[in-house]
């Protein structure tokens, strides 16, 4: 960097910065929000080419953020995230200049006419949304086969911390890899099952997948209205708390954020408590998902596990969630993801030629070369279904995954141990709470030898959001893990 006051505090403030520290800085005048902006530009141009984490930056945000430099003078800062840089994954509608379109070429020059509900609040308390992150295509619900991180877009994001040697996690994948490598405070990713933890525990990072109702998804290119949620990716439990409280409003466009109603307007960073652990009984899931771990990372967990009993667990090991070996499918996904996206894609502006899911399939076919590198089959599949979702096969889907996950699967196992929560090794045990649309958390617990990442994942009961802060947070504080990975240094 020209600038030697940037270039100083880049290199001795900037990186691995919490949101707390960065709002000090902005607040006694050390820097400025538009420096901020200019910082993480600036290593995105440097670095993300060996990385490919972010599609686009938003053309106006050096403008917003002297905006919000001038408001601060006048009036003060809006909330804990005035003046903050946040990343978006790219299935997030932004009402500005920059697209939306779930990492495929059919929605390239999307730009959303309004702002989703996600992007909404964090402007309303002062964010600076600085870009959109790549991410797996559809959100991984395209075809068999793609690997995590790839977009026909995009291309392929890669694991900052062994670049086409670690995966990089999905289909959060550009959110994760972005913030693991500094790009940017924090980010917003989304999951149906395993996206926002999966990435978030590849690349060292804590993740939030909130209940399904305490974020609104209004705006957001689904897969399925049944698991669907946006969640903060983040590198502090703390940052990630911080963005969750501006993100859990309820939105009377998405009726299922009307059942929060012990946690609206809650600060979730009170539940921040170094002792959280203590007297707490927490739950190993270790059969099958153990089973996933190679033996490095298998070391990694158990010592994350005798670590939870020396902050004071009481931990239950081996507990069995007895929906575990169940046949489980993804048709709930597939019988959703045709009329949620054609819902979706009635809102696109006309020019683009694509209104529904088999709109998407054609597009792909006449360009082939660059939008079926590993295929379509599961948008194929899709498109089969009626998209009426009258059918008995969803249906019968949808309730035996709701019964088995919840009544059979983590209600049943929480109750019989009578259970705070239970620990998952990354992201592996995110399935049998996506369809119950609980919460689950994960935190970094270490590296393998190689320097890969792994993270220690708490899930709960519906809404206990609270809870899992205090669990995870008490982990981070005693553990500190996280560690930056090394991109070289910024000339």
């Amino acid at each position: 960097m020209e600038n030697p006051r940037l270039k100083s505090f880049h290199d001795e403030d900037l990186l691995e910065a919490t949101i707390d520290e960065l709002q000090e800085k902005l607040q006694n005048g050390e820097i400025t929000s538009k420096d901020l902006v200019m910082m993480y530009m600036n290593r995105i141009g440097q670095l993300d080419e060996n990385i490919h984490s972010v599609l686009e930056l938003n053309p106006d945000a050096l403008h917003i953020a002297a905006a919000l430099d001038a408001e601060r003078e006048e009036q003060g800062p809006r909330s804990p995230l005035h003046g903050i840089p946040i990343l978006l994954k790219d299935n997030i509608d932004t009402g500005d200049k920059m697209q939306t379109t779930a990492g495929s070429l059919a929605l390239k020059n999307h730009c959303a006419q309004k702002d989703s509900f996600v992007a909404s609040q964090l402007r309303q308390a002062g964010a600076v949304i600085l870009g959109k992150t790549n991410m797996t295509e559809w959100a991984n619900f395209m075809t068999e086969g793609m690997p995590s991180g790839y977009s026909s877009r995009g291309g392929q994001t890669l694991n900052p911390y062994g670049p086409g040697k670690f995966d990089v996690g999905g289909s959060s994948a550009g959110s994760g890899a972005a913030i693991a490598a500094n790009f940017a405070a924090a980010a917003i990713g989304t999951e149906t099952s395993g996206s926002i933890l999966s990435p978030a525990s590849q690349n060292s990072l804590v993740g939030i997948k909130p209940t399904v109702g305490l974020v609104s998804r209004t705006g957001i290119i689904p897969i399925a209205h049944s698991q669907d949620t946006a969640g903060p990716m983040a590198r502090t439990v703390k940052d990630a708390a911080l963005l969750l409280n501006v993100l859990a409003v309820p939105d009377e466009n998405d009726p299922i954020t009307m059942t929060n109603k012990d946690l609206r307007g809650k600060d979730f960073t009170v539940f921040l408590d170094e002792a959280g652990l203590e007297g707490t009984r927490i739950g190993i899931a270790r059969e099958t998902y153990f089973d996933y771990l190679s033996s490095e990372k298998l070391s990694v967990m158990n010592k994350a596990v005798n670590d939870l009993k020396e902050l004071g667990a009481e931990v239950v090991d081996e507990v069995v969630i007895p929906s575990t070996k169940e046949e489980w499918s993804r048709d709930v996904l597939t019988y959703e993801f045709k009329a949620d996206l054609n819902a979706y894609l009635r809102t696109v502006a006309p020019h683009l030629n694509i209104r529904t899911l088999s709109d998407v399939i054609h597009f792909n076919e006449n360009n082939s070369e660059k939008c079926l590198k590993y295929g379509q089959s599961i948008l194929i599949e899709a498109e089969e279904t009626s998209g009426n979702l009258t059918e008995m096969a969803y249906i019968s889907a949808l309730e035996k995954d709701i019964y088995f996950s919840g009544e059979k699967g983590i209600d049943y196992v929480m109750k019989e141990h009578h259970l705070d929560a239970i620990v998952f090794p990354n992201n592996y045990g995110a399935g049998i709470p996506a369809k119950a649309g609980y919460p689950s958390i994960t935190v970094p617990a270490g590296y393998t030898p190689e320097g890969e990442p792994v993270g220690i994942t708490f899930t709960g009961l519906a809404y206990s959001e609270p809870l899992l802060i205090k669990l995870a947070y008490a982990f981070e504080h005693a553990t500190r893990h996280r560690k930056a990975p090394e991109l070289g240094v910024l000339a």
